[in-house]
């Protein structure tokens, strides 16, 4: 009867034992759970990181590819605004002043056109003719009065003391007096200085310089800055000996060259006291100044 009860409490012990056991081995379960969420939730992190990284990307693409179409763009305007103003250039070049006055009237937009197309064309050379006619003005006395044939937008008057009468086809400023080059609203002998700064344009360029003559006073300066190429005889320009010789002709005396510039000319001319103006006048042809098409 013992042995039956001792043999029953040894086996209530061991049954205790290994429940106890048994709970102990299960109590790790916890910490794999616990290691699981840690995991999920690192895992969620680097997914909601990633999201974040990849929204950056996006939106850093996004901009980029903004940027570049933006550039694109740009290119495209510059290139078509290049085209319009060597149409607007050639125009000028190979019609008379009355035609170029007419055209610029029925669309005074395109003359904005041409004048920033022109500025893009000058920003690339290393000296501006401009800058040397007002360097002569302001080395001469502020009382000369000047008239400024083609004055575009009027830089001259706007960088001397000079009283300057502006002239050109359109007028986008007060001072500036619309009208066509040979045939300026000046008396005749009522300026010191006549300037034509790139602006001996049109097929009828002759009809200019015979204005400025009209209205210079005697011993007042023509002063002239050209495109070198226009008068390059290798090239197809005019033979600058026989230009001088026919604005000689016209009634002037040559008072100072300079061809050392790569990018343009200047001719001074000083009106003759003497009014013998000779009639039959051989001028040479100035070639057009007229950029390569791309």
């Amino acid at each position: 009867m013992e042995d039956r009860c001792s043999s029953r409490k040894r086996k209530r012990e061991k049954r205790r034992r290994s429940n106890s056991e048994g709970r102990k081995v299960s109590q790790p379960k916890e910490t794999t759970t616990t290691f699981k969420t840690q995991r999920v939730d690192g895992l969620r992190q680097i997914d909601e990181e990633g999201k974040q990284v990849s929204a950056s990307s996006a939106k850093s693409g996004k901009s980029q590819g903004l940027s570049n179409a933006s550039s694109f763009l740009d290119k495209m305007r510059a290139r078509l605004s290049g085209g319009h103003f060597r149409m607007l250039n050639e125009k000028l070049y190979t019609c008379s002043g009355k035609e170029a006055l007419d055209y610029f009237k029925e669309d005074p937009a395109l003359f904005d056109v041409y004048h920033a197309g022109y500025q893009e064309q000058m920003s690339h050379w290393p000296e501006q003719p401009v800058n040397i006619i007002i360097k002569w003005l302001t080395d001469h006395s502020p009382s000369l009065v000047v008239a400024d044939f083609g004055c575009g937008d009027a830089r001259l008057a706007k960088n001397v003391k000079n009283k300057v009468f502006s002239f050109d086809l359109v007028s986008k400023d007060p001072s500036v007096i619309a009208c066509d080059m040979s045939n300026i609203p000046l008396d005749s002998s009522s300026v010191d200085v006549s300037v034509f700064c790139l602006s001996l344009m049109g097929t009828n360029y002759p009809s200019y310089l015979k204005e400025a003559y009209r209205v210079l006073k005697p011993c007042g300066s023509l002063l002239i800055a050209e495109v070198k190429s226009r008068f390059d005889p290798n090239t197809g320009g005019a033979d600058p000996k026989k230009f001088t010789k026919a604005v000689c002709e016209l009634g002037f005396s040559t008072a100072f060259k300079d061809f050392s510039n790569k990018m343009f000319i200047l001719l001074y001319f000083k009106k003759k006291e003497e009014q013998n103006v000779k009639k039959q006048i051989e001028w040479p042809e100035l070639k057009p100044c007229i950029y390569k098409r791309r």
